[in-house]
């Protein structure tokens, strides 16, 4: 880390050296999902195999809240400990985080396996929806198996990135990724496995990504895991609860969007008539609310990996009282997240048709008509959306965790939700409802300028 000169080497070499292999870290990352959704969407299973993966989804999502509540935690309480050249706490951050993610990972998996009917009611399914209710089952059973070496392997990413070592992170990220998707297509298409396949492949790839990153552990630069090290400290985790608590709420902030919306199309879905005078109905509007959820996780995934990129150069000029160099960080990273934001925009807005006949062909009218809404309209606020990410994660890098929390919460939960039940109820419509993202956008935008503003002005006072 010392080589990498995070005091005095210019912020925008920095950013490029942190940021590059994080970004990429992070879409190898959502290309799990997103190519399941891809392959199935040109299989047999089609738009029903699609839904059902939408429904598992939200779960799998809660796996990852837990593995980036603890991962992200230590590796701010590391870049913290660093800065204030704390030696024994950067090793225990990163050991005492250790053994929370395998404490989470078993927990999680037994709760998955042992509830997964309830598990798929809550996020939306239907058995009188046959087809697809089987598909989800038979993902979800298969994804459990996989969870241990899921959020183990996740959550160790980033301390890896936070010890200089952005290019190995990628890498870790990259064995599992692409094993998915060269498997995807041998055990949904040869095999016929369908949507048991995609399942299977992708727990093989992150099977793939735990073993790359356990053994870094062994060659780590500026920690330590001896039996000290991974001893629970109370205070250690309490700290690193504490910090990553953004990430958490940020992961479920995405569970409880897709689950509210799940269950609002399953009770409006055929009350909305389409253009064509056939209702929506329930399977067409969950697969391409999913899809468009897994389009929105790529876009995000580089707006996070840009702003995970920074972490370490904000919270260790935090830790060394350097200020001037935090602000300069903080204004680099949000003008290229607002570039970002733009090009999504375009992109959405210009060519939702060529967006979603990359997820399988010979739709139907009403899916085509439903998947342009859901890119127009609910994808319409990206652009404050990618600033709302950003500004969660920067000021979780600067060790707010109450402020980056708040802010996690107001564009999802204290907006969002809110306001989709409110405009369903009164439209009776799941095309109306859509409007509800650009509501939160807007609201949460404005909150997020106004915690940061807030804060960046403490750490001057502090500074003086």
């Amino acid at each position: 880390m010392e080589n990498l000169d995070l005091e005095k080497e210019k912020i925008s070499r920095l950013i490029k050296k942190f940021a590059v292999p994080c970004v990429i870290s992070m879409i190898v990352a959502a290309l799990y999902n997103i190519v399941d959704q891809i392959f199935i969407g040109w299989s047999t299973a089609g738009a029903a195999g699609n839904a059902a993966t939408n429904i598992v989804y939200p779960f799998t999502v809660i796996s990852l809240a837990f593995a980036l509540l603890v991962g992200d935690g230590a590796a701010a309480l590391f870049n913290l400990a660093l800065g204030a050249k704390e030696k024994e706490k950067t090793n225990k951050s990163i050991g005492n985080g250790l053994v929370l993610l395998s404490i989470f990972a078993c927990l999680l998996t037994i709760i998955g396996l042992v509830f997964k009917n309830q598990i798929l009611t809550i996020f939306g399914a239907n058995p009188n929806e046959v087809e697809c209710y089987n598909f989800a089952k038979d993902y979800l059973r298969i994804i459990c198996y996989g969870l241990p070496f899921y959020i183990i392997g996740q959550g160790l990413n980033a301390s890896i990135r936070s010890d200089g070592s952005p290019k190995y992170a990628m890498f870790a990220t990259a064995i599992g990724a692409i094993s998915n998707i060269i498997l995807d297509p041998i055990f949904i298409f040869v095999f016929n496995m369908s949507v048991k396949g995609a399942a299977i492949a992708t727990v093989i790839g992150q099977i793939l990504t735990f073993l790359a990153s356990v053994l870094y552990l062994r060659k780590a630069k500026s920690f330590k895991l001896d039996k000290e090290a991974i001893k629970l400290d109370k205070k250690i985790c309490k700290q690193i609860i504490s910090l990553g608590l953004a990430s958490l709420i940020t992961q479920f902030a995405i569970v409880i969007i897709i689950a509210v919306a799940n269950n609002l199309v399953g009770k409006y879905g055929y009350n909305t008539i389409a253009s064509t005078g056939e209702a929506y109905g329930v399977v067409t509007p969950l697969a391409v609310i999913g899809i468009c959820m897994k389009v929105f996780g790529i876009v995000v995934s580089i707006v996070i990996g840009v702003s995970l990129g920074g972490m370490p150069i904000i919270g260790y000029n935090m830790g060394a009282k350097n200020i001037k160099r935090v602000k300069e960080t903080i204004r680099y990273i949000l003008v290229i997240n607002c570039i970002v934001g733009v090009f999504a925009f375009l992109l959405f807005e210009l060519f939702p048709h060529a967006i979603i006949n990359i997820f399988g062909k010979g739709n139907s009218v009403e899916y085509m008509e439903y998947a342009k809404y859901c890119l127009n309209i609910f994808l319409g606020g990206i652009v404050f959306t990618c600033l709302i990410k950003s500004m969660s994660i920067l000021l979780q890098s600067m060790g707010s965790s109450l402020k980056s929390t708040i802010l996690a919460l107001s564009r999802d939960v204290i907006f969002f939700v809110p306001a989709i039940i409110i405009i369903a109820k009164l439209s009776n419509s799941v095309v109306t409802m859509l409007w509800s993202a650009v509501i939160a956008d807007n609201l949460a935008f404005i909150t997020g300028a106004i915690l940061l503003r807030s804060e960046i002005k403490k750490a001057e006072k502090l500074e003086q």
